[in-house]
């Protein structure tokens, strides 16, 4: 196993007043586990303010959080400070939704690429240029556009470098958080097709965040569901999109349009009532219970346990529990 999350917590308080009092909290991720394996792409769904990026910015440790552990082939690293902190982020490397902001604007492509092997590598600057082009040049960049600044290359160009740079230290897992749901449907081809030949070629593993099924159908292994900061299921990927269990990842998936109707148990379109619940006070119980219409009333005075129904396919709803 090459991540492990266990019982992960981030709350942000809420505070007022001149002395910054708190009086809340918004729980964007409330108690999940998970685990990541070796060569394998695990995928977090959910629409906006599941708690998917949170989750994310927690294991590449731009958050702290509350509670909960972060293991990293079996090291806690929660609260990795100093040369275990350093270790820990060459390891781990991330593509973000919108490259321009990750993307230093007054850095030459090359030079944006070369930063991490000179700092890193043990290696000298032609070596560590020489290596910077030949990811560029892997990911599709031709030599002339290396010597440009970020702010002249399209969104996708730009979201090629970003992918050059994750890459660049040989890193045991990528974080992708939303990589092509800023580009057009024939780039989003092409960055997926990139991220599925470096992953043949480097055998890392992916941990992607997305809102989109259908990239998360093509390119995963497994796939984890979150709904209001909890995980509410999770299964192999084909088996989740053939046999969806929970109600929200039912209406999730009907969503998703299928060429091929026979493909699917879910022929028609599930629309859930209503928004979520606001994270500083969300329900009691089942969180779905105000927009499920299978909800009884154990949904709304206990939080259902998450049980296995086959192996390796988990569910927290009470349809699926002996009350």
């Amino acid at each position: 196993m090459l991540l492990n999350i266990l019982n992960l917590k981030m709350y942000f308080p809420i505070k007022k007043g001149i002395f910054g009092r708190v009086v809340g909290y918004v729980k964007a991720v409330d108690d999940i586990t998970f685990s990541v394996n070796l060569n394998e792409v695990y995928s977090l769904v959910g629409e906006s303010g599941s708690g998917k990026s949170t989750v994310a910015r927690c294991i590449l440790k731009l958050y702290e959080p509350t509670s909960g552990r972060i293991l990293f082939e079996g090291r806690d690293v929660t609260y990795a400070r100093g040369r275990e902190l350093l270790e820990y982020r060459m390891k781990i490397q991330a593509v973000f939704q919108n490259p321009y902001l990750s993307l230093n604007p007054r850095m030459r492509i090359i030079d944006i690429v070369a930063e991490p092997i000179l700092e890193h590598m043990d290696v000298d600057k032609a070596d560590a240029y020489r290596i910077a082009l030949e990811l560029l040049e892997k990911v599709g960049l031709s030599d002339e556009l290396t010597r440009r600044y970020p702010s002249s290359l399209s969104g996708g160009q730009a979201q090629r470098v970003a992918i050059a740079r994750a890459i660049a230290l040989k890193p045991k897992l990528v974080v992708l958080d939303e990589p092509t749901s800023a580009l057009d449907v024939s780039l989003q081809a092409q960055i997926l097709n990139l991220l599925e030949d470096l992953y043949n070629e480097y055998r890392m593993s992916y941990l992607l965040i997305s809102h989109d099924l259908s990239v998360v159908r093509y390119i995963s292994d497994r796939v984890g569901v979150m709904y209001l900061g909890k995980l509410v299921e999770e299964s192999y990927t084909e088996n989740l999109f053939e046999n969806p269990l929970h109600p929200y990842t039912q209406a999730l998936i009907s969503a998703v349009p299928e060429p091929d109707a026979t493909r699917s148990k879910l022929s028609k379109r599930i629309v859930l009532p209503g928004e979520p619940p606001s994270a500083i006070s969300p329900p009691s119980g089942c969180r779905l219970n105000p927009r499920c219409p299978h909800a009884m009333d154990i949904c709304r005075r206990e939080e259902p346990p998450i049980i296995e129904i086959e192996k390796g396919h988990t569910v927290s709803c009470w349809l699926y529990t002996k009350a």
